[in-house]
């Protein structure tokens, strides 16, 4: 009897499974349900390539946000700069919620994938800086980018794990162009 009954249940919880990942058309529709890669912090190079991957991705792709906070200390800083329309340099400072907030919205409408140019790091005892030139695509099927800059990345190592303490950009203009030395040799 309790054989029947453990099967009976396991088929229950089954179909219960398979009618909620079921649409009104009848298709099955996969959940996403991202996880976190927690070894990509181990090494400094891991977590700023973990950086680039969990940003990018197709027009109204899923990021895989969860991943994203896990890269950033706490009070950890976003720090987009540019002109303003009187030709005045601003910071804007950001929270990786904040910038999660308004990055999803855009990502909604538009495919982005930001990908590193070069990258050279200076370090000192438990930190590390990285200059990391990057190009945006909207597609990777795009042969030219459509913006280039550089990000400049602070970073943290408490003896466990490597952490994003801060990044500031700025994004290349005709009369900003990246400096030879942070583009391809």
């Amino acid at each position: 009897m309790k054989k029947v009954f453990f099967v009976v249940l396991l088929l229950l919880i089954s179909f219960r499974v398979l009618a909620q990942n079921t649409s009104k058309k009848g298709t099955t529709q996969e959940p996403i349900e991202f996880e976190i890669d927690s070894t990509v912090v181990l090494t400094m190079d891991n977590i700023i390539k973990s950086l680039y991957t969990v940003i990018s991705g197709e027009k109204g792709a899923k990021r895989n946000w969860k991943q994203f906070k896990f890269l950033f200390k706490k009070d950890s800083k976003l720090i987009p700069s540019g002109k303003t329309k009187k030709d005045n340099y601003k910071v804007n400072f950001m929270s990786p919620d904040d910038y999660i907030k308004s990055a999803t919205k855009w990502f909604e409408s538009n495919g982005f994938y930001e990908k590193e140019i070069l990258r050279r790091v200076e370090y000192f005892g438990n930190m590390a800086h990285a200059f990391s030139s990057y190009e945006c695509f909207h597609s990777l099927k795009d042969k030219e980018p459509f913006m280039r800059g550089i990000n400049s990345i602070q970073l943290f190592n408490d003896g466990d794990r490597w952490w994003i303490i801060n990044i500031f950009w700025a994004q290349e203009s005709e009369e900003s162009p990246i400096p030879e030395v942070y583009l391809k040799r």
